[in-house]
């Protein structure tokens, strides 16, 4: 996993409320054990035509989106059924961060496990943010983990929560595995004493 600390990148105006799991990538793509190659199908259903190819459209097929790291996202982004693949996909599509006003839960934990930092702000930050982000795509936005903090243009700044051991883990570009094999020397020590 990546390490995460400061991201100022461009973002991607994307204000649809309540995007489930299942709109974040389709369940006929949940087969795989493997996530590579899951970015090209972020979003499946409303990135391509019927004949598939790009919806012109659709936020991420415009030119404006590439390379951008950070989706700003409407509120309660997530929800639906539990698959890890959701925040694979995102990752894959390049994203590093998401910011809305909610996330479902399993769907933050998920993410927080794979790179993908949940930033979570009040509705008044989040509408400064979009409208800004919309009026003016190449506009970037800072978000700062050590400080938990956000940022953007005109002075705006907002803190954000999240939790001590998955900043920890983020901070460090470790998972869940990561961390417990970070302490394979005292694991190591305790067997031979009382192996």
């Amino acid at each position: 996993m990546a390490q995460f600390t400061t991201l100022t990148s461009h973002a991607v105006p994307f204000p649809a409320e309540n995007v489930d799991t299942d709109q974040i990538i389709p369940a006929r793509f949940l087969k795989v054990t493997d996530k590579d190659g899951l970015g090209d199908s972020l979003f499946c259903d409303w990135r391509y035509l019927k004949d598939g190819s790009p919806n012109p459209d659709f936020v991420l097929n415009e030119p404006a989106s590439r390379g951008a790291r950070i989706l700003i996202a409407g509120d309660n982004f997530g929800s639906g059924s539990s698959r890890e693949h959701a925040p694979w996909a995102l990752v894959g599509w390049g994203f590093r961060a998401i910011v809305s006003t909610g996330f479902a839960d399993i769907f933050k934990s998920n993410a927080l496990k794979n790179g993908l930092l949940p930033v979570e702000v009040s509705p008044e930050v989040h509408q400064a943010l979009m409208k800004t982000v919309q009026r003016d795509r190449s506009t970037t936005i800072t978000i700062d983990l050590p400080t938990q903090s956000i940022s953007g243009p005109d002075g705006l700044e907002a803190s954000f929560p999240i939790d001590e051991f998955s900043k920890h883990c983020l901070l460090r570009g470790i998972d869940q595995l990561g961390y417990l094999l970070s302490f394979d020397d005292q694991i190591s020590s305790y067997e031979q004493k009382h192996g």
